[in-house]
């Protein structure tokens, strides 16, 4: 969807290190964060499919795609530019046969005939092309089709450990890190996090007549993570797979080293936030 708070930065300038998951497929399965059925029912509310096709964007190994394809009953198509990230993601898939998983680059694929009733992208927005994205959106959907966009950035509770892993960070050159954030500096509005603001989507469809009924919506959860899981967390991200073997290493081992002495675990806030919209 990736920064302070979340995944891997949202970013849309810089997308070359959304290529760089398929290396750490199975570990980026086992160790990302999932999203709630709260927000399924919110997206299939809003779409109001009936029989038409759905179709995900950047699907990864299926975080979000698993909970849609139980929930649906009509075809969904999943787009993956990863052909290793696509492999887990048909193994995840495979007790729905309803979902058929291609692999490309959403800037490079066609969906010939088909218009979808919905399209959905989480976490995966950022990384496509800023100057294409919303006309490749508006291509794919039907007249009244709905787009979800979602992403779900996280922020430590504790100010100490917060501090303490900052530091670690600032060592190793690294940002945008999920422990980045304080809980307590989320605002109360979708999309009021440091890295995305200016990004938030309704600021570009608020621009673009092609779209209306636009809608922001959070959902709020609680997180906590012992130190062996969130270390396999923060090794699934782009900034830790981009660095050498020894750098990631030893930022991992300093990191283990802060979660330990405060309490061997990590207790964060995990917000999901929604952007809804549909074609004219």
């Amino acid at each position: 969807m990736n920064s302070p708070g979340s995944p891997d930065s949202p970013d849309p300038i810089d997308r070359t290190r959304g290529q760089v998951f398929g290396g750490v497929a199975e570990m980026y399965d086992a160790a990302r964060p999932g999203y709630p059925d709260t927000l399924v029912s919110a997206v299939l509310d809003y779409a109001a499919l009936g029989d038409r096709p759905a179709l995900e964007v950047g699907a990864g190994t299926g975080k979000a795609t698993v909970p849609f394809a139980t929930a649906l009953r009509t075809p969904l198509v999943c787009v993956e530019p990863d052909a290793r990230m696509a492999e887990v993601l048909r193994r995840n898939t495979a007790p729905h046969p309803h979902v058929r998983v291609e692999v490309s680059p959403f800037e490079d694929w066609q969906p010939g005939d088909i218009r979808f009733g919905l399209v959905l992208a989480a976490t995966s927005w950022h990384w496509i092309d800023p100057n294409r994205r919303w006309d490749l959106a508006h291509r794919a959907l039907a007249p009244g089709g709905a787009l979800a966009l979602f992403w779900n950035p996280m922020g430590v509770r504790d100010p100490g450990l917060h501090a303490a892993l900052a530091e670690v960070d600032r060592r190793h050159g690294l940002t945008h890190t999920p422990h980045a954030v304080l809980a307590s500096s989320y605002g109360d509005t979708p999309g009021h996090w440091p890295d995305m603001l200016g990004h938030w989507p309704a600021l570009d469809c608020a621009q673009d007549d092609r779209f209306t009924d636009l809608r922001s919506l959070r959902f709020r959860e609680e997180g906590y993570y012992g130190t062996d899981d969130y270390l396999a967390y923060l090794a699934s991200l782009s900034m830790y797979v981009s660095l050498s073997a020894d750098h990631r290493t030893r930022a991992l081992t300093d990191t283990a080293t802060v979660l330990d002495s405060h309490g061997a675990h990590i207790h964060v806030d995990r917000l999901h936030d929604l952007f809804l919209t549909r074609r004219h």
